[in-house]
């Protein structure tokens, strides 16, 4: 029964994950993501993780996507057109990466045949978790905070729109003078 939820699971994940990039419209795409993350989830709790299960609920279902739905309603982004690619250089790299990410993939495939080792108890325990993540990977895990932080400020920065002038304005000639530095000497 186990191991028909996990393949009910990876399905979802594989349907929901080809709905985020498939997509037209960024909110479905993020709503889908949202499927997809949560099912990622399940089959972390289905091969004893709980706790890593319970983190990717958390921290990228939570967090991670509210912060990108926020991004989305703050740029206002619309459903992009649907415009057909006539460069056929961008074609060429776009079937190059997918042959490389076909090959990569079948390597991966073909390393896994060979049996893993069981898993120790010490191994994946919460201990050993936090050692990893605030002494050895301290660095790592900072930077992708600030750059979290980052890409938050220039979403912000992005979605700014300059003032708007009032018709009437415009119509009389009026030209708004805008300073940067205004220099102090000048009346």
């Amino acid at each position: 029964m186990e191991t028909v939820i996990f393949l009910l699971f990876a399905a979802l994940t594989l349907g929901s994950a080809l709905v985020v990039v498939g997509h037209k419209n960024p909110i479905y795409s993020t709503l889908s993501l949202v499927v997809t993350l949560f099912s990622v989830a399940v089959m972390f709790v289905l091969l004893g993780a709980p706790f890593v299960g319970a983190l990717q609920i958390l921290i990228y279902t939570g967090a991670i996507l509210v912060l990108f739905l926020f991004v989305i309603m703050l740029l206002n982004v619309t459903r992009e057109e649907a415009a057909v690619s006539t460069q056929k250089v961008q074609t060429a790299a776009a079937l190059l990466g997918a042959l490389v990410f076909g090959g990569m993939l079948a390597l991966l495939f073909w390393n896994a045949r060979r049996p893993l080792d069981p898993l120790t108890a010490d191994f994946v325990s919460m201990k050993t978790l936090a050692r990893n993540l605030f002494a050895d990977y301290l660095l790592p895990f900072e930077m992708v905070g600030l750059l979290l932080l980052v890409a938050v400020i220039g979403a912000t920065v992005a979605a700014r729109r300059p003032p708007q002038i009032p018709d009437e304005f415009v119509q009389s000639g009026f030209e708004p003078r805008v300073e940067l530095h205004p220099d102090p000497e000048e009346p």
